[in-house]
């Protein structure tokens, strides 16, 4: 089974402070251990809310909303990373995705870099990354949007990846299925879904391939020990045949 792994915004990190360099190695030999196996399909790091624009899509009007700001409707049904020249750019592509949805909402959320966290010196005008984040609804918690979205939607998908702006579309199975886990001091207090609501910004996520659910709630707890031990993190199914 194919799991999204999202562990939610902190003080720190919304304060706009880079991991220490520890923490930052320490999670990177950890995810390397899925990587060598070939278990890690895909992960990133965002930024915090400062650097992130929110698109309220209501009755055929996009109202954009720029960061700072604090966390209101943050499940998501999909995930799209994006790589474009400009943050104008990247939203242009959101507005286009929200037309078809007619009403939902979007975030655009920069993501860290290696140069972002100290890793290494930052090259000359590098693209952007941009992680474009589809809002669930009724329909993706429940029978899943029309066929008419559903392919209007892949073809615009098809248009960004023509493009280069595509890099990859990851769509979530329904948070039924999901479970959420907050731990305080690496006590873990775990609640079934489904979510009415999630109201805490995604800070980081990380797609892998693992047996079951039980797998990737113990990979939760090494992973929130390496962040601190107080965090939220959602465990959630990657809905493969999307």
């Amino acid at each position: 089974m194919r799991f999204m792994i999202m562990h939610k915004n902190d003080a720190n990190t919304e304060a706009g402070n880079p991991p220490p360099m520890d923490v930052v190695h320490t999670m990177g030999a950890f995810i390397g251990e899925y990587a060598a196996t070939g278990r890690l399909i895909d992960g990133a790091g965002l930024a915090s809310s400062r650097t992130r624009t929110r698109l309220v899509f209501r009755g055929g009007q996009c109202t954009a909303q720029q960061g700072p700001y604090r966390g209101e409707r943050e499940l998501p049904a999909a995930t799209l990373l994006l790589k474009v020249g400009t943050r104008e750019e990247a939203i242009g592509w959101a507005e286009r995705y929200g037309a078809i949805l007619g009403n939902g909402e979007l975030e655009l959320g920069k993501v860290n870099e290696p140069w972002d966290i100290g890793l290494m010196p930052a090259p000359e005008n590098p693209p952007l990354q941009v992680l474009l984040i589809d809002k669930a609804d009724q329909a993706t918690e429940a029978e899943g949007r029309s066929p008419a979205v559903k392919a209007a939607l892949s073809r615009l998908e098809a248009e960004m990846t023509e493009a280069g702006v595509l890099v990859r579309a990851i769509r979530l199975r329904p948070s039924a299925k999901a479970k959420r886990l907050v731990f305080t001091n690496n006590k873990l207090r775990m609640t079934d879904g489904p979510f009415v609501e999630s109201k805490e910004l995604i800070g980081g996520f990380a797609v892998l391939e693992l047996t079951a659910m039980d797998e990737a709630i113990e990979l939760c707890r090494r992973y929130a020990e390496i962040l601190g031990g107080t965090l939220e993190i959602d465990a959630r199914i990657v809905d493969t045949d999307a």
